[in-house]
């Protein structure tokens, strides 16, 4: 009965070591891992990446490290190298079947890291979403917009959706459809929309400024206003010119036609 207590405790004895040096190599190891991930971003081929470059790969290297650690660990507790390999690899598996999606993001991330279809601090717009990019993560984008909202986005869900890329270009070219009645002489208008174009800050030379007829409506005649100007310079110029089209059309005597109802009143 004592050589059972004495080998009882030895087993104890030992399990307790393997557990200590198990969560000691745990501790140590992350710690190492972040370390490591510092001085990879402080290293001067990582700093010419773009920013979000910069995030998809150290997202990955953390992932890759913690679970480093962890097999580490595990088999410095007593899992058979064998047998934690058996488990990574049904686990794996199983995991990968229940997060098809996430690793449709993953690879997602993977073709937008590699073919820069948009990068940190672009303008993009995706099946319905539009913003500033803040973080290219593993997983998601994140998009700010313009009232101050974040939208997440799966990297697989852009990799498979028309982008429209505002930002690549540098220029914008602001559109605004303007009617005028049709008592006022076309080429007054279009005249008048040029000088509105030459008298509003921002607005790019070239390419030059054009106003032209548009469409005859049924009670109006439609003209498009484009003008082109810095990305940075859209929404003030798109409302400096709105607010100039209506003042500058005020002073010259073109009726902006609007939607009247007349009502008569019949007397018995």
């Amino acid at each position: 009965m004592e050589d059972f207590w004495k080998q009882l405790q030895q087993i104890g004895t030992d399990a307790g070591l393997k557990i200590l040096l198990g969560l000691v190599i745990l501790i140590v190891g992350v710690k190492l891992s972040k370390w490591l991930i510092r001085i990879i971003q402080k290293g001067r081929a990582f700093k010419k990446l773009e920013k979000g470059a910069q995030s998809f790969i150290t997202s990955f290297i953390r992932i890759a490290l913690y679970a480093l650690v962890i097999a580490t660990a595990a088999m410095c507790i007593g899992v058979p190298s064998t047998a934690f390999l058996t488990v990574f690899t049904s686990a794996g598996v199983a995991i990968g079947l229940a997060l098809q999606g996430a690793l449709s993001n993953f690879a997602g991330g993977l073709m937008i890291l590699f073919f820069h279809p948009f990068k940190v601090g672009d303008y993009i717009e995706s099946d319905g979403a539009s913003g500033t990019i803040t973080s290219i993560t593993v997983i998601y984008t994140i998009l700010t917009t313009p009232d101050n909202k974040v939208i997440t986005v799966p990297n697989g869900k852009l990799t498979n959706a028309n982008i429209i890329n505002y930002t690549t270009g540098g220029n914008r070219r602001v559109d605004i459809t303007v009617s005028a009645s049709y008592d006022a002489d076309t080429e007054f208008v279009k005249k008048t929309l040029l000088e509105v174009a030459d008298a509003t800050e921002g607005v790019l030379k070239e390419p030059a400024p054009m106003a032209r007829l548009k469409e005859m409506g049924a009670s109006s005649i439609d003209y498009t206003y484009r003008v082109w100007c810095k990305n940075s310079d859209y929404w003030n110029v798109y409302f400096d010119s709105m607010e100039l089209i209506k003042k500058t059309f005020d002073e010259k005597g073109i009726e902006i036609p609007y939607t009247k109802v007349d009502v008569k009143l019949i007397k018995d």
